[in-house]
């Protein structure tokens, strides 16, 4: 994504460091177009996609094979340098690392900030003790943004039926933020199964790829379903 940056009335384009590489970059190490679009429509849409998921998973996609998944996953790697980098490059990486408020300022110190990007954050309790309203919360401070950060959309997977999107409005006024376009901003889904969960997931990692930058944060909430074996891309 290109950052224009203003400096003594001249314009330049600066480079945003990509953090998330393309599958598309695996044609350069001869995966051809074919199965690479059905890596996409598996959900599958980073190099690091590829990497999180296992050689059986990989076969399992229809229409390819464990030769093919074997052949994916070396070819991943050999895009990756195996996986590793120096401790300065990843510290470069982390700077692309940016917090959401919860909404609350004493919870944010707790958290260094608020909800860290790039990681998966839970909130557990006993019954009644804001776990859903933390949910709803997040869905409104996603989209404002701070100095660090630009704001964006949410997705929210709901296993529970919980989400109530009129909550969403009492929390807009706190902020002094425009009802519809909240709501707007929030892409909601009931799962109702731990295989329909799933394909949610999928339609959710071909989203942030394909519109990056625009959704920042998914939230999922309930415990519903086993999420053994789960890896985001």
């Amino acid at each position: 994504m290109a950052q224009q940056v203003v400096e003594d009335g001249h314009v330049e384009e600066e480079e945003e460091e990509t953090y998330f590489f393309s599958v598309d970059l695996l044609q350069q190490q001869g995966i051809n177009a074919a199965d690479i679009k059905k890596l996409k429509q598996a959900g599958i849409c980073t190099l690091k996609g590829v990497q999180m998921t296992t050689r059986k998973k990989l076969a399992g996609i229809k229409g390819m094979s464990e030769a093919k998944a074997d052949k994916i996953k070396e070819a991943a790697m050999q895009s990756q340098s195996a996986g590793f980098v120096t401790a300065l490059q990843y510290c470069d990486q982390r700077k692309q690392v940016f917090k959401i408020s919860t909404g609350s300022s004493e919870l944010d110190k707790l958290l260094g900030g608020g909800i860290e990007s790039m990681s998966i954050t839970e909130v557990f309790g006993e019954f009644r003790t804001g776990k859903t309203q933390i949910a709803h919360t997040l869905c409104v401070t996603a989209q404002i943004p701070t100095a660090n950060y630009s704001g964006g959309k949410v997705i929210l997977i709901d296993t529970e039926n919980t989400f109530r999107p009129n909550r969403l409005r009492s929390i807009a006024d706190r902020f002094r933020l425009d009802h519809d376009e909240v709501l707007e901003n929030v892409l909601y889904a009931r799962a109702y199964t731990s295989e329909h969960q799933m394909e949610l997931l999928d339609f959710v990692a071909a989203k942030f790829h394909e519109e990056g930058g625009i959704f920042r944060l998914l939230v999922r909430t309930g415990v519903a379903f086993d999420l053994s074996g789960l890896a985001f891309s």
